[in-house]
């Protein structure tokens, strides 16, 4: 598996381990509808949360939520409606992105972004 697939997937694993201690509930991992993905669909206080992980191991190109254009965004807002449309009900959703930065000897950084919105 090349490198950086075994980086994102140890990103996710990791984000959803963060999530679960900040009280969370997972409801689905890597969601995928047509070509729309969401990493992790989660609630917490009923609230549906559309989670984007972002992980690096260097910070070369700077750190992991730079990369989380307006694209990506849009993207994900596209994937929640499907996502709602097969699973009505959820009166309250947001858009999270999860930084995940892994630097060799120093403790992992989670730099959680909460109801994210772009312009």
């Amino acid at each position: 598996m090349p490198h950086h697939l075994n980086t994102g997937l140890l990103g996710e694993n990791m984000a959803k381990e963060y999530l679960l201690k900040k009280g969370f509930s997972i409801l689905h991992e890597n969601w995928r509808h047509g070509h729309w993905e969401v990493d992790i669909i989660a609630s917490l206080n009923n609230t549906l949360h559309f989670v984007e992980v972002k992980t690096r191991r260097t910070q070369k190109f700077g750190y992991p939520e730079n990369d989380v254009s307006k694209r990506k965004i849009e993207n994900l807002i596209h994937a929640a409606e499907e996502f709602l449309l097969i699973n009505p009900g959820w009166k309250l959703i947001q858009f999270d992105v999860l930084s995940i930065t892994v630097l060799k000897n120093k403790p992992v950084e989670f730099f959680f972004i909460e109801d994210v919105y772009i312009r």
